[in-house]
């Protein structure tokens, strides 16, 4: 294990699983011998605003907050949480995002527009950017609600994690009754 320390930052919408997603990040991340600091912004996020995740790992972390353009992973659950949060990034910084759009409140009452061919900024920004139909994924895996784990799964594979400590942290964090579309959602977003 280097000194270094790395840096996901977790963007998405109220509602999406974006806090569990980080739960199951950092234990996976203290199951692999990790120092993890998390910290989370709920916001608005139970009516639907927006909520972010600081999650931080390494040999040893002092501090839970990513500094602006410091993030390793942008790691969206949404297009314009996405790409609302590029500048955190790094240079050289990779983005998995899921190719959802959910248009905001002043989209809806006519306020403001969305922006135009989001995924083409953001892989104009990243070129490595990963997007991801996660619903699809998640229907194949048997529920819509199991996005977040498809999302997992497509963040595993750019990470050195092994994936029996995913699954470790699949089968500790997710509620039985769930646990197998969960593992097939995991599943199926290593394969994307």
């Amino acid at each position: 294990m280097n000194n270094d320390v790395k840096n996901i930052f977790l963007a998405g919408v109220g509602g999406q699983g974006t806090l569990l997603a980080s739960e199951v990040l950092s234990e996976t991340l203290m199951t692999a011998g990790y120092d993890v600091k998390k910290s989370e912004v709920h916001g608005m996020s139970q009516r639907g605003g927006s909520v972010t995740s600081h999650v931080r790992y390494g040999k040893r972390v002092f501090s839970p907050l990513i500094p602006e353009g410091m993030a390793d992973v942008l790691f969206g659950f949404e297009l314009l949480e996405a790409y609302r949060y590029l500048p955190m990034l790094r240079p050289g910084g990779t983005v998995v995002v899921n190719d959802l759009k959910i248009i905001p409140a002043p989209v809806a009452m006519g306020v403001e527009t969305y922006p135009d061919n989001i995924p083409a900024k953001i892989t104009a920004a990243c070129p490595g950017a990963k997007i991801v139909n996660g619903m699809e994924l998640a229907l194949q895996a048997g529920n819509v609600r199991t996005v977040n784990t498809v999302l997992l799964g497509a963040l595993s594979q750019r990470m050195d994690i092994a994936e029996e400590l995913w699954l470790a942290a699949l089968n500790k964090m997710v509620p039985e009754k769930f646990l197998n579309e969960n593992l097939e959602a995991f599943r199926l977003g290593r394969q994307a």
